[in-house]
């Protein structure tokens, strides 16, 4: 397993999350891709999916992971009990994982690794054993810019600051309704994520090579013209077992829409003009504007 594990132990009551608590184990897995991420958006007509939705769903390999080496802790020192998060609670866990030594929060706000550069997720285990604490990571960015100047939206006010409302991960995974059409012309091809800020980092050159292959091969870069044409079932059917299947058809193909408005393809207009009349108001705001920029095209 391409697995990094540090220890970071709390002093008094942890949190509300589980006050038996008394050390929290952060681990870390490796996702790195073997691609540029961002040679997809040199291709308009295809969908730019972040690197970490490629793959099978990470907070069920994750999860698993966690609990197997939580059973080994337990076998160790009986009498214990823990509870392991992958996402799946309100877990401080970039803070948690400085404090634990795996990273530091770089300008960004991500987690940076010198051994494992940006590409890797976080789990935690909460134990009531009293562990020893590791050594917090210090911040290495220096005066280092790419991840702040490459963002398409400038969602980053100022450096280790970001401003959810212009994030492009915020904007397709977690926003409901129409995005403001500012915003939307600097989507680009990106219907998923984006993972401009973590590809540029500098401390990729030494990131070791993640082995997990489950986090590749459910989707690559696939034809916006097929994806829009996805009803609630085909969609469930297409992106069974990926994170992409959480946010819905809805928001989905309102995500693909966008990207065909950019895409600068006239022809893409007929994958768009069904939806106009779509029962998701915000699909069908979003199949309009779509044509509207398509039709300006020369």
């Amino acid at each position: 397993m391409s697995w990094m594990a540090e220890r970071t132990h709390w002093r008094g009551n942890p949190a509300a999350l589980w006050p038996e608590a008394r050390s929290v184990i952060m681990l870390a897995e490796l996702y790195t891709p073997d691609h540029d991420p961002l040679a997809v958006l040199a291709q308009p007509d295809r969908a730019a999916i972040s690197v970490y939705a490629q793959g099978r769903d990470y907070h069920d390999l994750v999860k698993k992971r966690l609990k197997r080496l939580g059973r080994w802790l337990l076998e160790q020192e009986p009498g214990h009990e823990i509870k392991v998060f992958v996402d799946t609670a309100p877990v401080m866990e970039k803070p948690l994982a400085e404090a634990a030594g795996l990273g530091w929060q770089g300008k960004h706000t991500n987690l940076l690794s010198r051994e494992l550069g940006s590409w890797f997720f976080l789990g935690a285990i909460f134990t009531t054993q009293e562990l020893p604490p590791d050594e917090p990571e210090r911040e290495h960015c220096g005066s280092c810019r790419a991840c702040l100047d490459i963002c398409p939206t400038k969602a980053f006010p100022a450096p280790f600051q970001l401003d959810a409302r212009r994030c492009i991960s915020y904007l397709t995974i977690e926003h409901k309704g129409p995005v403001d059409p500012e915003l939307r012309e600097l989507m680009g091809n990106r219907i998923y994520g984006c993972d401009d800020c973590l590809a540029v980092c500098p401390w990729n050159k030494f990131a070791q090579t993640g082995t997990e292959m489950r986090y590749r091969g459910i989707v690559d870069a696939p034809p916006l013209e097929e994806l829009a044409i996805l009803d609630d079932a085909g969609f469930r059917a297409r992106f069974s077992g990926s994170p992409i299947k959480r946010i819905g058809r809805d928001r989905f193909v309102r995500n693909v829409l966008y990207a065909i408005g950019n895409s600068g393809e006239p022809r893409l207009a007929e994958a768009a003009r069904p939806l106009v009349n779509d029962p998701d108001e915000a699909v069908a705001d979003a199949a309009r504007w779509a044509l509207l920029r398509l039709a300006r095209q020369p």
